[in-house]
């Protein structure tokens, strides 16, 4: 009882996205079972900070990462928000437990020069097809925008201001805000319609489709992007998010203020964007060899 209001909270008055929903939906039935089989049901008033932290254990030993461990208490931890709200608990057993550390992954991009050469028409990667051109528009417009997968694939015709050069793409939690782009991509962008429009057409508007003008679908943008970051560097990670974070890489690294490159990304806090900081560094490093008589 206690879990299927609280997913229906998050879902319908949170309006978390389906990804995060099935998520917590996944760790409150993991932890649910584990309760269960210690105290012989799920009562949250009865849950306290020790079967909290002796699950952490559990699930760390069962070989579970720390990011995934503290994902987790996140659930937990808007879980037992809830409980206070609606009075169902009088203490949050959260407030005494402490997320493992976690060992901070810096982001996975590509160089400049990389991405020069995977979207040089010269170099002939894309077929000269539909199919071709739309995959190149998919990857040039990652690039240039620094979206998330689900932004794009949500992006409408209508959502674009040519005149303004701006898109607006929804986010997280819906939210909306606008990226501007430059002439190049709005060229490319009304090349494409045009040549969608006379060879396969648009269903409900969208901007990038299949053959079938049906909306793209997660996986096949994940493959496109695969298979031509595979074409120009061998990087280990070859997702979608590899061409946002060299978005954000390439905006830093050439003089862009973090806070505009925050709201580009669509970031809620400043936090989030400051993890692409480091690779500053590198430009640093490069600008010390050129200019330091001893370096």
């Amino acid at each position: 009882m206690f879990i299927d209001k609280f997913l229906q909270y998050i879902k319908y008055e949170k309006a978390y996205s389906s990804h995060t929903f099935i998520s917590y939906q996944t760790d409150m039935k993991q932890f649910a079972a584990f309760v269960e089989k210690r105290k012989g049901g799920f009562n949250p008033p009865d849950i306290t900070a020790k079967d909290i932290r002796e699950w952490i254990l559990a699930i760390m030993n069962d070989g579970v990462g720390s990011r995934s461990v503290n994902r987790k208490l996140t659930t937990l931890r808007t879980f037992f928000k809830y409980m206070l709200k609606e009075g169902y608990v009088e203490t949050d057993p959260m407030a005494k437990v402490k997320p493992p550390k976690m060992q901070k992954r810096l982001p996975v991009f590509l160089r400049e020069e990389q991405m020069e050469e995977l979207l040089d028409v010269d170099k002939n990667l894309f077929p000269d097809d539909f199919e071709g051109k739309r995959d190149h528009l998919i990857i040039e417009m990652f690039y240039n925008l620094g979206v998330r997968l689900s932004e794009l694939i949500n992006i409408k015709d209508s959502d674009i201001d040519f005149d303004r050069k701006t898109v607006r793409v929804t986010g997280k939690r819906n939210k909306q805000r606008y990226i501007p782009f430059g002439n190049s991509l709005k060229s490319d962008i009304l090349a494409f319609v045009s040549d969608r429009d006379a060879e396969v057409g648009s269903e409900e508007g969208w901007l990038l489709v299949r053959k079938t003008g049906k909306k793209l679908y997660p996986m096949l943008v994940w493959r496109v992007v695969e298979k031509y970051i595979t074409s120009v560097s061998t990087l280990k990670k070859r997702s979608p998010h590899v061409l946002r974070h060299t978005f954000a890489t390439a905006m830093l690294n050439n003089g862009a203020d973090i806070d505009a490159v925050k709201e580009l990304l669509g970031h809620a806090n400043l936090a989030a964007t400051e993890v692409y900081t480091h690779t500053t560094f590198e430009r640093l490093r490069s600008i010390y060899k050129q200019a330091h008589p001893r370096a």
